[in-house]
């Protein structure tokens, strides 16, 4: 099995290589008669793409994508919609020096290890230009949904420097290069991120993704949960080391009263005073805000020398040339989103297919 596919009723795969001459990916299962164009795609991979802000990577991609079947008049046909994204921006000389070393933090050892063979050149299917796929999978997933569901992501943490979730206000996100939520710490950001990246350096990142108007039942016991299948969808995103839903790993030093999301009558059913659980009971919505977060680690590509070894076991330092993001967390949040938008339409359209 190769496992490049996600899903079981509404999954896409995902192919190409960070400098090959191409990515992209099939989506399989989406209903037919949805309306759907490119510029409905385009729209959520604009908010990705590198080369937004001197806090990114200013690798230079248009990420235009082009629907290639699955499409007829402006309405999906219940096919497999293919779709490409020509890759325009390669600079493969800035990985010569690197063809046998080992990148300390990268997958260079490890797909040496799996394959005998890797594309050293940013990475090839370890690289996070992948993640444009998952942006257009996740796009389609969104008109699965339906407009009754909004999915929404900020970044709440860089490296040490925490928001002050009394400040959090939606509308800051679209306000500021880091899908900050708090303006007061997004303007701390700018200072922090460009010493971070002057220094040569990196940071990691804290993604929030919240989902609301998810009804109550969607998700299965016992292999089919909805929070388990959102922390295989979030740890599968390159660089993501940790997930946790509603209040997370904070639990473990609660009391059960702490813990516990009190209830009482509401028009539509019970209405739940806190959300301790992320909107997840046992694995299946209760109707409450879903809320994931996502540890990313800092990025793996510094220009600080780094000690490792060659494929053939010498000792070295790796210095990494190239374009690279000081905070790979901050492109993070459209992809988040994207992975919360396919795993719940994926559960919609099983939660459909068992109970009607």
């Amino acid at each position: 099995m190769s496992h490049n596919t996600f899903g079981h009723l509404f999954r896409f795969t995902t192919w190409g290589e960070s400098h090959g001459p191409a990515i992209g990916c099939v989506i399989d299962g989406c209903p037919p008669l949805l309306p759907l164009t490119e510029s409905d795609i385009q729209s959520y991979l604009d908010q990705r793409r590198p080369g937004t802000s001197r806090f990114v990577t200013q690798r230079r991609e248009p990420d235009a994508v082009k629907i290639l079947s699955g499409v007829f008049e402006g309405q999906t046909t219940g096919t497999p919609i293919s779709l490409l994204i020509e890759n325009t921006d390669q600079r493969s000389r800035d990985y010569s020096e690197i063809k046998d070393r080992y990148r300390p933090g990268h997958a260079d050892m490890s797909y040496d290890a799996k394959y005998g063979i890797r594309d050293y050149r940013g990475g090839g299917r370890s690289s996070a230009r992948e993640t444009a796929n998952r942006v257009a999978a996740g796009a389609i997933a969104r008109k699965v949904l339906g407009s009754d569901i909004q999915i929404r992501g900020a970044v709440v943490q860089i490296g040490e420097k925490k928001i002050n979730p009394d400040n959090w206000d939606w509308d800051q996100t679209s306000q500021n290069p880091f899908w900050c939520p708090d303006e007061a710490a997004a303007k701390e950001w700018e200072g922090y991120l460009d010493s971070v990246r002057k220094d040569g350096n990196s940071v990691g990142a804290l993604l929030e993704i919240r989902a609301s108007g998810v009804p109550a039942g969607w998700g299965a016991p016992i292999y089919g949960k909805l929070d388990s299948d959102l922390a295989m969808g979030m740890m599968s995103i390159n660089a993501a080391k940790g997930v946790e839903i509603g209040a997370g790993f904070a639990t473990a030093g609660m009391s059960g009263v702490e813990n516990a999301d009190e209830m009482r009558a509401g028009e539509n059913g019970p209405d739940f005073l806190t959300n301790k659980s992320g909107g997840i009971l046992g694995g299946i919505s209760n109707g409450d805000e879903i809320i994931c977060r996502v540890a990313i680690k800092p990025t793996s590509s510094m220009m600080q020398k780094t000690r490792s070894v060659t494929s053939k076991g010498e000792e070295i330092d790796v210095q990494t040339k190239g374009r690279h993001d000081p905070c790979v967390g901050i492109r993070g949040v459209p992809v988040a989103e994207a992975m919360m938008a396919v795993v719940l339409a994926d559960h919609k359209l099983r939660h459909r297919g068992q109970v009607g």
